[in-house]
């Protein structure tokens, strides 16, 4: 477990997996993605099951965020399918944007691990995330595709710590 200046940060655990559902079973919380339908249970499981064994497999991946004992999202960092580097993501309950927890939980990532390369990916019409990646020290490297979608590529290199 880790903890920030408002945030605890900690592995997930399936007992998650209802917050899970209810945070990408919401529309607003797809939309930027290559396919925005919401999720459903089968597939909120699987995600869930892929973070948890993210962290049996490599001692480190997306925790689960809490605020005042009260989930309120995942974040953090995972090796990469697609691109060479530590993935940083962040998927903050849409209750709780504009509070600036997507940004602290990236600080918490890089304080927390060192790393050659991270990268992070923003759809276009994202301009939010793309301020949160930028906040987190990484820049504009690129336009690629991912699953049949453009993203943009932000990434920092050079032993991230």
């Amino acid at each position: 477990m880790i903890r920030t200046a408002r945030l605890l940060l900690r592995q997930p655990h399936l007992s998650d997996l209802e917050f899970v559902y209810d945070l990408f079973g919401r529309a607003q919380m797809v939309a930027h993605r290559p396919d925005p339908t919401p999720e459903d249970r089968e597939t909120c499981t699987n995600r869930l099951l892929r973070d948890i064994g993210h962290w049996e497999q490599h001692g480190f991946g997306r925790w689960a965020v809490e605020n005042d004992s009260e989930l309120i999202g995942f974040g953090g960092v995972t090796v990469s399918e697609h691109f060479t580097g530590l993935n940083l993501s962040y998927h903050v309950h849409p209750a709780f944007w504009g509070a600036g927890y997507a940004t602290e939980v990236a600080g918490a990532a890089f304080d927390t691990l060192g790393a050659q390369r991270v990268i992070g990916l923003a759809h276009p019409s994202n301009p939010a995330s793309q301020r949160v990646l930028c906040r987190a020290g990484l820049r504009f490297e690129r336009t690629t595709e991912l699953r049949g979608a453009e993203v943009a590529l932000f990434a920092c290199s050079a032993n991230v710590v």
